[in-house]
């Protein structure tokens, strides 16, 4: 039972690692996608508006998830971390060096320092969702046995099933950051931006339909355990993440955005609550257990307890973080004018350059 819990509140941790991280991940393909230093500034700047207050923020939930599994479940998180190495530093470089690349980028002055922190920025922004994913893809296809380093570095995320979960997770980013930013830029008084993203975010989401059902073939032949569950068990989660994407197609069609961030949300997490649904009650699969690989009920009741005292520090104070750079903001940045500098970044009144 308080294994469960403390699972089930680690499933939620890396929920929203999806739904915040991963937007601020696909923030960065469409950097990279936005065109030339002129003709791309206007989304770069609206990209590095909107998540420049928050990025490092949305870091809080992959770390929070770590330190649940090695607390709560440590024969996994040694399964996992000594087996699948190689993905996992990658993942942690692609973060550093697109964290870097972000602050630096701000920083320059010469367009050809931004070109270079720009294209580091947007290169490990799509980098480091697909590691993850192909992290995610082999502990769900039974790739990593318990034990140290029981698993091969290189057979053990080199897999149809990895591929598959790197390809989605990128698909899955991008699609979310696009529906978040068609709301932001009309907040930001830019229609014709939302119009931009409105497109993009009709493309991923077509993209990401049309390769979760190539998935299924990809399942059945790769992953048999969890294509049965995902058939079974976990079928009306599964329902609910296409209904939900389904809705929000039609909410971007019709310019509903606020409501279909919510759509594109639901959609999402149901994918990562119908894996772990397929999975349960297994940790590794075939057959590592939640029973079997939990900590001692006293370490489980106290990293419950600790997780309360935190929540209610961290919760409000996280809430308050998203409130407040979410008001509208379009009135003040129009009042503080500016314009484009020489080399194409963006100049204020003061003379610093803006987030553009």
């Amino acid at each position: 039972m308080l294994a469960d819990a403390l699972l089930a509140v680690m499933w939620l941790g890396l929920t929203c690692y999806a739904l915040f991280g991963g937007a601020d991940f696909g923030a960065g393909l469409w950097d990279l996608l936005a065109g030339g230093s002129r003709r791309g500034l206007p989304q770069r700047r609206l990209i590095e508006h909107v998540i420049g207050p928050v990025w490092e923020a949305n870091h809080v939930w992959i770390i929070f998830v770590v330190v649940l599994l090695w607390a709560g479940f440590s024969p996994v998180f040694a399964a996992v971390l000594s087996t699948l190495y190689l993905p996992l530093t990658f993942t942690a470089l692609g973060i550093i060096a697109r964290g870097a690349a972000f602050a630096f980028r701000k920083a320059s002055t010469g367009l050809a320092a931004r070109r270079l922190f720009g294209a580091c920025f947007a290169v490990s922004s799509v980098v480091t969702p697909f590691f993850l994913g192909t992290v995610a893809g082999a502990v769900a296809s039974g790739r990593v046995p318990p034990g140290l380093a029981a698993g091969g570095p290189v057979a053990s995320w080199v897999s149809p099933t990895s591929a598959l979960g790197g390809v989605l997770a990128v698909l899955a980013c991008a699609h979310l950051s696009a529906v978040y930013l068609c709301a932001d830029a009309l907040r930001e008084g830019r229609p014709e931006l939302a119009g931009a993203f409105r497109g993009r975010a009709l493309a991923s989401g077509a993209a990401c339909g049309v390769v979760a059902v190539a998935g299924i073939a990809v399942l059945h032949a790769d992953a048999p355990r969890l294509f049965t569950g995902l058939t079974h068990r976990a079928l009306p989660l599964v329902l609910l993440s296409a209904v939900g994407g389904l809705v929000g197609m039609v909410l971007l069609v019709r310019r509903r955005y606020i409501v279909a961030r919510a759509s594109a949300a639901v959609a999402v997490a149901a994918v990562l609550w119908a894996w772990g649904a397929a999975q349960y009650p297994l940790m590794l699969v075939p057959d590592t257990t939640v029973a079997a690989t939990a900590s001692h009920p006293a370490v489980l009741t106290a990293c419950l307890a600790s997780l309360g005292v935190g929540a209610f520090l961290l919760v409000p104070s996280l809430w308050w973080l998203y409130r407040l750079f979410q008001q509208d903001m379009g009135a003040g940045r129009g009042a503080a004018g500016g314009g484009r500098d020489e080399q194409g970044g963006w100049e204020g009144r003061d003379g610093r350059d803006g987030p553009g």
